[in-house]
């Protein structure tokens, strides 16, 4: 297609058993003028025979050897042709009418890029509503923040209630303009929002009562050394753009202070343990507990997706 709307970009690896719903999410758009532009990331099981049992004109399928989510995506977002560019990981589902949604709350306003509320799913496609989930824990309480504080910009220091770059639907302008996703395995997505946001004040938008993307939350998660290596690079991109947004002569105090903050957390832990060792420390018991139900999630997600 030599000019269509949207493209779709699809990074793929291993995900022989979702990139055929994947796949048809898109094509079942209410929205039909689309290219999309599947990249598959060195797949060693059968996503690529999946793929290629699409006769579809609008789909352009590429191989590489493996090279890492951030670069499969950039390499689909250079080959892409649209107005609008939208981002699916190969596990991930659109709801049919997200393009359609999308484009009529841009319209006729100065928005770059928009995002939209999820809707967390198993392997099987089974939608987890319950709210002590651990998941839903945290998005909740995202959303929560960014209601109370109703600044975009604020609520995303608080938490990457984008979730996703499968949440991404942005103009091939802006995506121009803020340039390639960087080389973090695991942030990437959330490194590039707060880019976004910063390039474009104002024009970044939450459609935070439309559920237009289902999540997928694999089974068989384990807690692992990713958590850590994530959590690391999730304290350097907060601290970054948290400094972004303050005042050159100033920035020394906000770091001096936070991180003098997260050092008296990490030292009432350890006197707490040291002052009552039987007492089971409830608070950072449940904390801990909640930590890592959150953390399976997570790490799963980011090495599968």
């Amino acid at each position: 297609m030599s000019s269509p709307l949207i493209s779709v970009v699809i990074p793929a690896y291993n995900h022989e058993k979702f990139i055929g719903a994947a796949i048809d999410s898109v094509l079942q758009q209410s929205i039909t003028d689309f290219e999309l532009i599947i990249v598959d990331d060195g797949s060693k099981d059968n996503t690529a025979g999946v793929i290629k049992s699409y006769r579809d004109e609008r789909i352009s399928y590429y191989h590489q050897e493996n090279q890492d989510a951030y670069n499969t995506i950039n390499r689909g977002m250079g080959l892409a042709k649209g107005r609008y560019i939208a981002i699916l990981n190969s596990d991930d589902v659109y709801s049919t009418d997200r393009f359609e949604k999308i484009l009529n709350y841009m319209d006729g306003t100065d928005t770059v890029c928009v995002i939209s509320d999820v809707i967390p799913i198993s392997d099987d496609g089974t939608e987890f509503t319950d709210p002590a989930f651990g998941w839903n824990v945290w998005h909740q309480k995202n959303r929560a923040f960014y209601r109370q504080c109703n600044d975009l910009y604020t609520a995303f220091l608080k938490g990457n209630f984008m979730v996703t770059t499968s949440n991404l639907f942005i103009t091939a302008e802006a995506a121009k303009q803020v340039g390639k996703f960087c080389s973090l395995r695991y942030l990437h997505d959330y490194d590039y929002i707060f880019r976004v946001m910063l390039e474009y004040p104002g024009r970044v938008k939450y459609m935070s009562d439309d559920k237009l993307l289902y999540y997928r939350i694999h089974d068989g998660n384990t807690l692992g050394e990713a958590a850590i290596i994530g959590r690391q690079q999730d304290q350097e991109l907060i601290t970054k753009y948290m400094l972004k947004k303050i005042p050159a002569d100033l920035q020394q105090y906000v770091k001096a202070g936070s991180e003098r903050l997260v050092e008296l957390e990490q030292e009432l832990n350890e006197v707490r343990q040291v002052l009552y060792p039987n007492e089971g420390f409830n608070g950072v018991k449940a904390a801990a507990s909640g930590l890592a139900k959150a953390g399976k999630i997570w790490v799963k997600k980011k090495i599968v997706g």
